[in-house]
């Protein structure tokens, strides 16, 4: 059993995105998605959802009438979202080999996991190289990534490992993480993805935060009223372009467009 699939089984992406902060996420990022999506011959437009995990977008956007192909790696996570038995076409498969998909196919692919777990320059390049591959030309690409500083704060700070993991090597002078190749996450700043769009040739249309500071908050989130908690989701979607505050949140998406 791979560390991707350790992980997903015992950490359920079903339950993640029940909570407080992963409903912030969820409902910010399918605002954004459905920017780019008709009113109207819902069934003839087609979206991949690629490391699509159990299915809560795939699922969500089948039931509004869309043609979702969804594509997952880990077996446990496929099994729940075919066993939800939704009008999504289910394949078991790898971001960064897409052969069983056709060719400029889909009007919006959507690849919000397989980035955080992939390490290496070129591992991202061949997920993003086959995700345009499949995409119809102006079509649209949402990408997601899991953010440098999130990490930094949350995890090498906040539980006091910060000198160690700069005398390791795995956290830079400047504070850059760098994972060893068996750790389960990549993190990444700004600069990091838009060289990857430049590599790619992809043309970014925006970049915002599904989840900006929900993630820091979630004991706040949790004890808050639920007219409360409808506001924060509305400061979220209010302002999850604002750059001087995109690092603040644990993901990142970035809307990208194929020539």
């Amino acid at each position: 059993m791979t560390e991707i699939e350790k992980h997903y089984n015992k950490h359920r992406e079903e339950n993640r995105l029940a909570t407080r902060h992963g409903k912030v996420e969820f409902a910010v990022a399918m605002k954004y998605i459905h920017d780019f999506l008709p009113a109207e011959n819902r069934a003839e437009f087609k979206i991949a959802d690629i490391g699509a995990g159990t299915g809560r977008y795939s699922v969500a956007l089948a039931r509004e009438g869309f043609d979702v192909t969804a594509v997952e790696l880990v077996e446990h996570n496929l099994r729940i979202l075919e066993a939800k038995h939704e009008h999504v076409k289910c394949w078991p498969g790898n971001a960064m080999n897409l052969g069983f998909l056709q060719d400029e196919f889909f009007d919006v692919t959507i690849l919000f996991g397989p980035l955080y777990h992939l390490h290496q320059e070129k591992d991202k390049l061949k997920a993003l190289n086959e995700a345009a591959r499949i995409t119809k030309k102006n079509g649209v690409i949402f990408t997601a990534y899991l953010l440098n500083d999130y990490s930094i704060l949350s995890y090498c700070f906040a539980q006091d490992r910060i000198s160690g993991l700069m005398e390791s090597g795995k956290v830079s002078r400047d504070f850059h993480i760098h994972p060893d190749e068996n750790e389960l996450y990549d993190y990444v700043r700004l600069e990091d993805i838009d060289r990857l769009n430049q590599l790619s040739g992809l043309e970014r249309l925006k970049i915002f935060s599904p989840d900006g500071p929900a993630d820091f908050m979630r004991k706040e989130l949790n004890a808050m009223s639920e007219e409360t908690f409808n506001k924060f989701i509305e400061y979220q979607m209010c302002n999850a372009e604002r750059r001087e505050i995109l690092g603040a949140g644990s993901h990142i998406v970035d809307v990208l467009k194929k020539r």
